[in-house]
């Protein structure tokens, strides 16, 4: 595996990624009608204001990753290359290139998202509850974790 800077070319793959992941997270969170695409909510929520990583498996874009300051804003994992690896290395890209220890959120219901930051040394410091970003028609609880240890 390979991890890399995001590349203009990635688009479409980093679309498919998301979409089918978010699909995944949505459905595990209760809020499988609260889907939007990449290609509706990317600019907005702010694709491009973080700086994007992408993990390549066998010549593939497998997964995208991105941070902005002091946050992990962005990890999706293609679901048919999950439990390789590919988000473990994304996140552990993010963390050594940031400059400073990260938080996200995480939405409630989404255990196995919640595991990995767990396992890498992020904990849970509060759990709210509001509109969904990138598509507020929706409420949402989430756990906001922060990264405190090396796991």
């Amino acid at each position: 595996m390979h991890i890399r800077q995001y590349h203009h070319t990635d688009w479409p793959r980093i679309c498919e990624i998301h979409d089918a992941a978010r699909r995944f997270e949505l459905e595990a969170s209760g809020l499988a009608d609260a889907f939007l695409t990449l290609e509706e909510t990317g600019e907005t929520e702010g694709l491009f204001d973080a700086t994007l990583f992408v993990a390549v498996l066998d010549g593939v874009v497998a997964g995208f990753a991105g941070y902005t300051g002091d946050e992990l804003t962005w990890l999706y994992v293609d679901p048919a290359r999950c439990r390789n690896g590919v988000g473990r290395a994304l996140l552990r890209a993010v963390l050594r290139a940031a400059a400073r220890p990260l938080a996200l959120d995480v939405l409630a219901g989404n255990a196995a998202a919640l595991a990995l930051y767990q396992s890498e040394g992020f904990h849970i410091v509060e759990t709210v509850s509001g509109k969904l970003a990138g598509n507020e028609r929706f409420a949402a609880t989430a756990h906001v974790l922060r990264f405190t240890a090396s796991a």
